[in-house]
């Protein structure tokens, strides 16, 4: 089965180690403050499901997606690496999750196969983002529903892998091409924690600011990705060593859903449901 080409990092592994790209989610390795944001977007969207079969698209290593996982909901995680799926079915295999490797452009899945969705920092890495929302579209159910998590385009940091960034109204006309009721909300942090990204974000802009000729935006695309894939392990050893590995006490409870979005909001929630069918 293909596998879809992101204009995003890999994870693949070095000599049987795991690789940090910055772009995967990993426990031990990421800051806290970032698995917390993402492990947030999770605890939002499963407090809003119920019973009937799910995918989520861009599963990663499983450690999310397997919480959604109950006798009444059957899970199903697709990702388009290889290293993390087979480390997502390694680990999480027995608890239920079941996990495949797939083009989430062209997902091998019959339409209207399940009643929840789940694109968790994933409609941001593509050039054309409504083939992705389409294809969600299509395997849900006529009464499905589908989650996006996104980060929200005045607050996101400079990420070479981000290619596509959205404001609340720009991602609401999107997905209502494709689904008939949608709403768009955000994922905010408790102010303490919205400090620490400030933070972080002024020690990065430091190092960025030695970039006096811009070059990183005038040389090709996939240097910049390497470039940044190599230095990002660096940097976090130097710049971020004690915010990582539970040092910080950040955890998901530090985040909220909330109806009032502005341009320091963090992260954009959309619920998206009833499918619009061509033809």
């Amino acid at each position: 089965m293909t596998h879809v080409t992101y204009s995003t990092g890999s994870d693949a592994s070095e000599g049987g180690r795991r690789r940090l790209t910055g772009e995967r989610p990993m426990q031990g390795v990421t800051p806290d403050s970032l698995l917390a944001l993402h492990a947030a977007g999770y605890a939002a969207v499963l407090e809003r499901l119920g019973a009937g079969p799910m995918i989520d698209v861009g599963c990663g290593q499983g450690f999310e997606s397997a919480r959604f996982v109950t006798d009444d909901r059957p899970v199903v995680g697709v990702d388009y690496s290889a290293e993390a799926t087979s480390f997502a079915r390694a680990h999480f295999g027995e608890s239920g999750l079941r996990v495949a490797r797939m083009n989430a452009l062209s997902l091998g899945l019959a339409t209207g196969s399940f009643r929840w969705a789940c694109s968790s920092h994933l409609i941001e890495h593509f050039e054309r983002p409504a083939g992705h929302v389409a294809e969600l579209a299509r395997v849900l159910a006529d009464d499905g529903t589908a989650y996006f998590l996104t980060p929200n385009a005045p607050a996101d940091f400079e990420n070479p892998f981000h290619i596509k960034l959205f404001e609340p109204d720009e991602l609401e006309a999107l997905l209502r091409r494709f689904f008939s009721e949608v709403t768009v909300q955000g994922l905010d942090a408790v102010p303490h924690v919205k400090a620490d990204f400030t933070a972080r974000r002024e020690r990065a802009q430091k190092v960025l600011a030695l970039d006096v000729f811009d070059l990183r935006h005038r040389i090709p695309r996939s240097w910049y990705i390497g470039a940044y894939t190599r230095l990002l392990p660096v940097a976090y050893r130097i710049l971020a060593r004690s915010d990582a590995g539970g040092a910080t006490g950040i955890d998901a409870s530090d985040f909220f859903v909330t109806d009032d979005l502005d341009r320091t909001t963090m992260v954009l929630f959309a619920t998206a449901s009833r499918p619009r069918r061509a033809g």
